[in-house]
């Protein structure tokens, strides 16, 4: 399958089988997280695995992971990200966004459902999961077996704005 044959494919799934993942999927998710690549290779991430029901119930208390029987909380480590010199912009949560991106295209590739969240609450995921205050929570990522019809590849003709209207030739 090519590269965009699979971005294609992706969908949030918002309902998963009653199915655990397999170690050697989740192994290859968390190679792909680490593989990413980040601003000065600072790696300025964590990766919290949540799959046990109690893990899991601490988790409902500041996210809903719809169902899904693993999720990863990916934490970024703000001393350790690579701050840009001209005006000083961290970028820890763009490194922890890219290393969530490769986990859930690796996830589809598996064959596996996923939905990126951050609508959750960061204080009480902190507590649940007794985060250090140098961590930040900035994503977390349900996977699992999709349950349901998968969402069409074709469906970005009609949900996607088209280039024309995003990609700026040379200047504004």
């Amino acid at each position: 399958m090519s590269f965009l044959e699979l971005a294609r494919k992706r969908y949030s799934v918002r309902k998963y089988e009653d199915r655990k993942v397999e170690a050697e999927k989740l192994a290859q998710i968390l190679e792909a997280g680490r593989v990413a690549p980040t601003g000065h290779n600072a790696q300025p991430f964590r990766l919290i695995v949540v799959r046990e029901p109690e893990g899991l119930a601490k988790l409902k208390k500041g996210a809903n992971v719809y169902g899904a029987p693993l999720a990863v909380i990916v934490c970024g480590h703000r001393e350790e990200a690579w701050v840009r010199p001209y005006d000083g912009k961290n970028i820890r949560d763009i490194d922890a966004s890219i290393v969530t991106d490769h986990m859930m295209l690796q996830a589809t590739e598996l064959g596996l459902g996923t939905v990126w969240i951050c609508y959750f609450d960061p204080v009480a995921v902190k507590r649940e999961f007794r985060i250090p205050d140098s961590l930040e929570p900035v994503n977390i990522l349900a996977v699992g077996y999709a349950a349901g019809e998968p969402a069409s590849p074709e469906r970005h003709g009609q949900t996607r704005r088209p280039l024309q209207e995003i990609v700026i030739d040379e200047t504004f």
